[in-house]
């Protein structure tokens, strides 16, 4: 009986030490009729973007959904089955990113970056949520980052490992305000975290522990660090 205790509560730590940020990306897991969650509320996001409406991103995958991946799907050539798999989610991404807005001017760029820096820090002290996209529910870490952009005219991918395939590589040595930090709490290279690069080796993000904040880029986070990107 004892030995049962022991290993209870072993197995109940052992979840509870799970990285809170740890998360699925869109087409890690089959979507289809009944699914629901961040996955198909960045599904339906981005179905609604590239032209094929599914109504409102509530993150249930009804028939609605379904209709609006079958027609996706019939556009590129896909099998047309109503499932989300990664050949559509490819596909979904690559039609997406296609539709991202240009290069702006420098000045109009400049003033973008103040305005982004300057929407960011409005919400310092906005709690963690995983999955969360708003301040009135909270923010996960990429769903912090796209609303930011997503209010000043820019639309991102929802999830940090999407977000760091658009715009262009940054050195660490070159980063500017404005630019998106990377990092890896896993330890093996894949992006699950990320933040805004403020300047002066600061960046703001929402964190597992203390929602919207702001960190210094010191030992901990070089270590964890995977890459920038700047997208204006």
């Amino acid at each position: 009986m004892k030995k049962k205790i022991v290993l209870v509560f072993f197995l109940i730590c052992l979840m509870l030490s799970l990285p809170a940020t740890a998360k699925a990306s869109l087409g890690d897991v089959l979507l289809k009729v009944g699914s629901r969650g961040p996955d198909v509320v960045e599904l339906q996001t981005k179905l609604n973007y590239v032209g094929f409406n599914v109504g409102k991103a509530d993150g249930i995958f009804g028939n609605m959904t379904k209709e609006g991946v079958m027609n996706f799907q019939r556009a590129n050539s896909l099998a047309v089955d109503g499932k989300v798999g990664p050949m559509t989610v490819k596909s979904l991404n690559k039609v997406y990113l296609q539709k991202q807005p240009q290069t702006l001017p420098q000045a109009q760029t400049q003033n973008n970056v103040n305005s982004i820096l300057s929407t960011a820090k409005q919400y310092i002290g906005v709690r963690y949520q995983w999955g969360g996209t708003s301040p009135s529910t909270g923010f996960d870490c990429s769903g912090f980052v796209y609303y930011v952009f997503k209010q000043n005219g820019i639309t991102l991918p929802r999830v940090s490992r999407d977000q760091y395939t658009v715009g262009t590589k940054v050195s660490f040595e070159n980063l500017q305000p404005g630019d998106l930090v990377f990092f890896s709490f896993s330890g093996n290279g894949v992006v699950d975290h990320d933040g805004i690069y403020l300047g002066g080796g600061q960046f703001i993000n929402s964190s597992s522990s203390k929602g919207v904040t702001i960190y210094t880029i010191g030992p901990y986070w070089k270590s964890v660090y995977v890459g920038a990107r700047r997208v204006i």
